[in-house]
């Protein structure tokens, strides 16, 4: 019988802590307390003291996180933000939103985050925020970054929605940067297949600064203090009491889950070397600077992609494209103008890169699956 292997798979978890989550959400339903509340704050609490900042404040979704965000730093109509082209929608799409002019730059092709050594040539007097993305699970090369935004006076907000947990240059400090607590405000998603995951849609924004912290605590509930005064226009983006009761279950198993996934990262390198050793061009993750990867994604770069996908979907084995078409070249941002090579190393991973299945409860059968069907293609 041929083993299926999911890309992703969210039963077994669920399975593992059915009655714990079941026991939270029957207190939230005791308290009857939807919306806030001390669930909710044992959770900001939980977040902070892992990121290593001193505010967390919990929000609807990792959207709302980079718009909130965005909103409390004060860019509007006009301003800029430089940020990558290779990232989720919602990286961009907030900045549109706020008002403001997302400003491409290329990425690193070994790491996909934004490459520094691009940015400064991006700076115009209307720049107001860098917003690098740690993606996959890797921090973004941030000392560069943070050097350039304390000589131009601009706001470094991270967009850490797939990278909780992830720590910058651990070896090269005496305790490595968390995603997160780099920036003014840090982003984070708490979507389902991410390392930790809601019930549904959940986010976070992390801060240090006390008064940036207030502001978006403000701006989550219209921007009101005391209730039904309105210091600033803000809007409803409130963390579900039962969501947070959900992940603060989760939330002990945390390392447990990101420890196995590094195993099993570590584990397809290994699996991987005679493939290395026979195809041109096949590349497995790049980890910059011994960075501490939590691997939200297993993304390997390797030719004849689209061919390689259909052979693994028609051997039952899921796999996923992170992202198909960079930013620049959507049609929704047309009206900036770009046209297809002006950012040639994102635009080359949209071709080229392919996410694995990867996440703790992934067995060493389903891994040797997909790397024999993988070097199955490769050798026909």
């Amino acid at each position: 019988m041929t083993m299926n292997v999911p890309f992703f798979d969210l039963k077994p978890q669920s399975l593992s802590l059915r009655q714990e989550i079941q026991s939270a959400i029957d207190e939230v339903f005791e308290t009857q307390q939807f919306i806030l509340g001390s669930k909710v704050d044992a959770l900001e609490q939980a977040i902070a003291q892992y990121c290593q900042t001193t505010y967390a404040i919990g929000v609807a979704s990792g959207s709302d996180a980079l718009f909130l965000s965005l909103m409390a730093t004060g860019i509007g109509h006009g301003d800029e933000v430089i940020l990558p082209p290779f990232t989720f929608f919602a990286t961009a799409g907030s900045v549109s939103r706020i008002g403001a002019n997302p400003v491409f730059v290329d990425i690193d092709p070994d790491t996909y985050n934004i490459d520094p050594s691009q940015i400064e040539e991006k700076i115009t007097k209307k720049t107001k925020a860098i917003l690098p993305v740690h993606l996959f699970g890797q921090c973004a090369d941030m000392d560069p970054i943070l050097q350039m935004a304390r000589a131009k006076r601009l706001y470094v907000l991270e967009d850490a929605a797939q990278a909780l947990g992830s720590e910058y240059r651990p070896y090269s400090d005496s305790i490595g940067r968390r995603a997160g607590q780099m920036g003014d405000l840090g982003c984070f998603s708490f979507y389902p297949t991410k390392n930790l995951g809601a019930f549904g849609d959940a986010g976070m924004v992390v801060a240090n600064d006390p008064l940036l912290a207030e502001k978006v605590r403000l701006l989550r509930v219209h921007g009101s203090q005391p209730k039904y005064y309105h210091k600033w226009i803000g809007i409803n983006s409130r963390l579900d009491t039962i969501q947070a009761a959900i992940l603060l279950v989760k939330f002990k198993y945390l390392e447990k889950w990101t420890e196995a996934r590094q195993k099993k990262a570590k584990r397809y390198g290994e699996l991987f070397q005679e493939i290395i050793s026979l195809v041109d061009d096949f590349q497995l993750p790049t980890i910059q600077y011994q960075n501490r990867h939590i691997f939200n994604q297993y993304v390997i770069r390797v030719p004849r992609r689209d061919q390689l996908r259909k052979f693994l979907t028609d051997e039952g084995i899921g796999t996923d494209i992170y992202y198909p078409l960079p930013l620049h070249l959507q049609e929704c941002f047309s009206f900036l103008k770009h046209r297809k090579g002006d950012f040639p190393a994102s635009e080359k991973a949209a071709e080229e890169t392919l996410a694995l299945p990867i996440y703790p409860e992934l067995t060493e059968d389903q891994q040797d699956r997909v790397v024999d069907r993988i070097k199955a293609f490769y050798k026909r």
